[in-house]
This record gives structure tokens, sequence and C-alpha cells, in this order.
């Protein structure tokens, strides 16, 4: 009898007749003997309401009181969802996420998981109860309600499945698993039956929209077999038959990891990415850190960095930071930084896409990044930028060459090929 984790997102709880489905799935896996705790998000759309209706009464709401308001979606679809279970004659407790106890800093908006007390929902799970819990959510030392940012419920499932040592998380989305890139640019992408944690960190990171990125790296971290499964196929399949498909997320020593070993697992593109470049700066030690610090001290992320050759002790430095912050960064940059380290000047382009290829066996092959790059320049496709690690390229490109970027390069490396 196994423990597992399953967590649900807006779409498959988006209604009524929605969550009647979710409840009679989690029924199936309960009546073949399993203990479960469910996650379930937001019902789609919810989240986004709420949202709204805070910005209507404060352009910038304190984000305390935001994270209260935010935390009701998931609040409702807890109870719906426990009242469906028992509605089945299937034992279930709703629990919020400061009801757990999920805590987390006080980060508001953002918070992350410092640790989790799981002992009431053991006491569930050996009285046979399913327990429903918010995802998204938790509480700070203080008290007060925390959220966790876009995507948050994948986190807290994770997170649970961590805590509570279970053999596997499942995260039921409106995709069958994880493909070698998105069907809806490439047809003929191939759903793949394992992929390694490794691999799924980059594909989210390159704009992989399958698993929030957070998760990701907490089921890496505590070794959490993690499964992408769909929620819109009919909840009657056989538990036996469910549990095998999908994609299983998994570690590289794993016996069955065979990844059908090819060279480039997959191909992602992320096209809401912004170019900075700061130009004739003092080539000098410190420089990249005056740019760069007060963008990471305003919070904003920054991917892809490029310095180039110094010429009469100056060198031009770009980096690359997602769409919505190109504005507030380069107000700080022209504002703050350009005075500071007398640059000529600061020039942005918000048109910019990332596309990634990913691939565990990339370490030991040599020639991917020139046949990368063959494709590309066949293709007319100008390379910006350049980005390298183990086992991820990633080139910046106009943002109208992405989706070709990915069929060509899909196509070069026969992703579609069993």
């Amino acid at each position: 009898m196994a423990l597992i984790v399953q967590k649900f997102g807006g779409t498959s709880v988006g209604s009524i007749e929605r969550i009647r489905n979710v409840a009679s799935r989690v029924a199936k896996w309960r009546a073949a003997g399993h203990r479960l705790v469910v996650v379930p998000s937001a019902m789609a759309g919810e989240t986004n309401r709420l949202l709204g209706l805070a910005a209507l009464l404060h352009e910038h709401p304190d984000p305390r009181e935001l994270d209260v308001v935010a935390s009701t979606g998931e609040q409702v679809t807890v109870g719906l969802l426990a009242m469906a279970l028992l509605a089945l004659g299937v034992k279930a407790k709703s629990y919020t996420g400061w009801q757990v106890r999920v805590l987390t800093d006080s980060a508001f908006t953002r918070a992350r998981i410092t640790k989790i007390d799981e002992v009431r929902l053991r006491q569930d799970l050996e009285n046979g109860c399913v327990a429903v819990v918010a995802g998204f959510q938790g509480v700070d030392a203080e008290g007060s309600i925390t959220t966790l940012g876009r995507g948050g419920s994948d986190t807290s499932a994770v997170a649970l499945a961590a805590a509570l040592g279970a053999d596997e998380c499942q995260i039921y989305t409106d995709v069958d698993g994880v493909y070698t890139t998105d069907p809806r640019i490439v047809p003929e992408a191939r759903r793949l039956h394992t992929v390694t944690f490794e691999e799924m960190l980059e594909m989210a990171g390159a704009g992989s929209k399958v698993l929030q990125i957070r998760s990701v790296e907490f089921a890496g971290k505590y070794k959490v077999p993690t499964r992408v499964l769909s929620s819109l196929t009919d909840p009657k399949i056989p538990v036996e038959e469910e549990g095998s498909s999908g994609t299983l997320i998994t570690f590289e020593e794993d016996p069955h990891m065979a990844m059908e070993q090819a060279v480039v697992s997959g191909v992602a593109a992320q096209k809401d990415e912004a170019k900075i470049t700061v130009h004739a700066v003092p080539d000098r030690p410190g420089i990249a850190y005056a740019i760069l610090g007060p963008i990471a001290d305003a919070g904003i992320n920054v991917d892809v960095i490029v310095q180039n050759v110094s010429h009469d002790g100056m060198t031009d430095l770009s980096f690359t930071i997602g769409r919505a912050d190109m504005p507030r960064a380069m107000k700080m940059l022209n504002d703050q930084v350009k005075p500071a380290i007398k640059c000529k000047e600061v020039t942005g382009d918000d048109r910019m896409a990332k596309v990634s290829i990913v691939g565990l066996a990339m370490r030991s092959h040599s020639g991917i990044a020139a046949k990368m790059f063959r494709t590309l320049a066949e293709e007319g496709i100008n390379i910006e930028m350049i980005s390298t690690s183990e086992i991820k390229i990633s080139v910046v490109v106009d943002e109208k060459h992405a989706d070709l970027a990915v069929r060509v390069l899909h196509k070069a490396f026969e992703l579609e090929q069993q």
C-alpha cells in the first residue's frame, strides 16, 4: 500500500463537474488500498479574479493583505473536494496550509517553505482518511498567511511528499506528460516516458511550462519520484494503467532510466525575454557587480550574461531579464547605475526569446553546439547571445524566430523518433 501525494491544477478543478471527476479518481486510488494526500489548486481563473479585486482598491496592495486574499481560492477548493469525496463514501478531511503548519519565511507573495509539521496528516492517513491540503500557501513564524507565488501548488505537493516520505508525487495537469517540445509548435513532438530531474530542471528553466521550476528543485533535492499525468482522461481508468502512464521524473542512476539514450532530450523556448546592453563601461574589477548588484537587489532575475572583449579600457555588458521587468530595470540603470559608472548609454530590446536544447547525454558527446548553431544558421536565424551548462545550450534570438528555431532543432536532433 503506497503513500501517494496527488496534485490537481486549476483546470482540473475548474468546475463542480471536474471536482466530482477528481473525487472519483481519488476514490479509485483509495479503493486500491493506497494512502492519499490530495493538493488542489484554486479553481481556474479564481486567483486572477481575487488579485483583480485587490488591484481595484490599491495599485500596489500591501503584500501581507494580498496573501490573505489570494489564499482563499485554495480554501474553497479543498472544502468542495472534501465534500465530493464524502459524498462518495470516502473518509476525507480538508486543511488549509496554516492548519497543517506549512511553515514559510515572511516573503509575502513569494514565500519559501522552511518546514512542514506533518503529524496531523500522518494521523489521518493511519485512520484511513484522505487528507485534502490547500496548495500555494503556508504560514510564517508570526502566524501570518503567506503564499508561494505562481505555480506554488506544485511546490506544496512535492514538499508534502518529501515531508511524508511518499512513494510518489503525482502532478495531474491538462497535458499527459512531458514532451520533447511544445506539441502546439511541433505536432510530431513525442511524450517522454522518463526524464531525469536534472533535465526537467533545465527544461523548466528554459521555458517548459509543464512543472513549476521550484517544485522540480524541491523534488530533486529530496529525491521525490514525481510523475506528470493528465487529469482529462477517464477517471475510471484502472489504477495499474494510470500509475504507469504519463512521464516519470526520476534519477540518473535509476535502472529504468534508459531515456531512449537520445543525445538531446528536448527543446524549449522562453518567449518573454528582454535584452539590456550597457555600452562603453570601464573594464575594471567590480564593474559587473556595479551593474548587476542593484538589479539583484530589486528582485529582478538575470539570466544570460555576456561581457564583450575590452577595447581601450572599455567594454559592453549585455544580459537578459524577464520582459515584464524591463521598464523597471531600464529606469534603474539610467537613473542610478549610468551616472555612477559613467557608461556611454543603456539600450534594451524586449522582443527576444531564449531557445534551449537539453540532454543528459550531452555531457559525453561532442559537436552538439556546432550542430545547433549550423542548423540555426541554415535558416538565417541570428544568435545574439549564448549560454551553456553541462546538459543545456541556450541561445537568445529575435522572438519572431523562436517557433522556427524550435521546429528546426527538433527535426535536426530527430526528437520525433522513438
